[in-house]
């Protein structure tokens, strides 16, 4: 019989009045004191987000080089600085990936930054890689991995290009970031795609992108003394042409796959990206037409207007491996992972 879930009449009636960003991190907050206890850990990951009875196996060509509890994975944005991955895990998400993080520490945007547009079902944010760093969030995850609980969650990170760095010098930049997290990580995960920090999106291009996905390889590689399984994170406002030429990049350079797709800017309502249901469509496309670019043996992460039983079944019937969830789970609440994970 399954659990009763008070989310939602909670999210509707006391969470909306509360400011979107107070109200993320006060969520992170409890996230995290519940991974820190054990015996809540436990009930949690028992209950709220109990597994599929098979785990999946490791997909061909990565990311993960171990079993996977469920296709249902945390998308970036939620954890910047990986204070709630055993939490998470705890909630039935089969894999967390934390970031964006950036080699430099940095606050962000200026708030407001963060809004909730019900009516769409989505959010919007202008964050702006606010995050403690990149040497920070290494030390943090060499804790975790230092614990049997810790080496048995499946954790991406996500890198992209601090504020103060020039465009010109973004190689170096992602590669520092690469450099001392690669060996904590299952996968890393390149932000190119976010809109909120100037100058980002136009590492898109492939003659910007391949110089700092190269680096970034070799550099993961040589720190962890592995093949570091390496994707490269889409925007969903690339024409056609631009989708191709990516996924032709990540063949070339032998990388594991693309997560697509990061917020839009296809909107006007005002600064940052919107995600959530205005993407659900737009995410299947591209996803869809990755896969007929990618042929079957590269992994892609579909993210992206995923809310429903449905979405994650059609997102994974357009060629994604696997889904990641963000605005649902702020909305939907603790309860969806699990329940994604078990019927998707």
């Amino acid at each position: 019989m399954p659990l009763p879930d008070p989310y939602p009449a909670i999210y509707r009636r006391l969470l909306t009045r509360v400011d979107p960003e107070e109200a993320h991190v006060a969520a992170l907050r409890a996230i995290a004191a519940a991974g820190r206890v054990e015996p809540v850990r436990r009930l949690l990951k028992a209950t709220v987000g109990r597994a599929p009875a098979v785990p999946l196996a490791p997909a061909p060509h990565g990311p993960f080089a171990r079993q996977v509890p469920s296709v249902v994975g945390l998308a970036a944005g939620m954890d910047k600085d990986g204070r709630a991955i055993l939490g998470l895990d705890a909630l039935g998400f089969g894999f967390v990936e934390v970031g964006t993080v950036t080699a430099h520490p940095q606050p962000g945007n200026p708030r407001p930054r963060m809004w909730r547009h019900p009516e769409l079902h989505g959010l919007r944010n202008a964050m702006g890689f606010n995050n403690a760093g990149a040497d920070v969030l290494a030390q943090r995850l060499r804790e975790m991995r230092s614990t049997r609980q810790g080496r048995g969650v499946v954790v991406g990170v996500n890198i992209g290009k601090s504020r103060v760095t020039p465009v010109e010098d973004s190689v170096a930049d992602h590669e520092h970031s690469a450099r001392v997290l690669a060996r904590w990580a299952d996968y890393l995960v390149v932000n190119v795609s976010s809109p909120n920090t100037p100058g980002l999106r136009e590492l898109q291009h492939v003659d910007a992108l391949r110089p700092i996905l190269t680096a970034v390889q070799r550099a993961a590689d040589d720190a962890a003394d592995r093949r570091v399984p390496l994707l490269v994170k889409i925007a969903p406002d690339l024409a056609p042409a631009d989708v191709d030429a990516v996924a032709d990049l990540a063949l070339d350079l032998d990388l594991a796959g693309v997560s697509a797709t990061n917020t839009t800017i296809d909107h006007d309502l005002g600064a940052g990206g919107l995600s959530g249901s205005p993407l659900t469509l737009r995410s299947r496309e591209i996803v869809a037409r990755l896969r007929g670019r990618l042929g079957p043996d590269r992994v892609i992460i579909g993210v992206g207007g995923i809310g429903s039983v449905d979405d994650a079944r059609a997102m994974l019937g357009a060629g994604a491996d696997l889904v990641q969830i963000y605005s649902s789970f702020v909305e939907q609440g603790p309860f969806l992972p699990g329940r994604l994970a078990r019927q998707a």
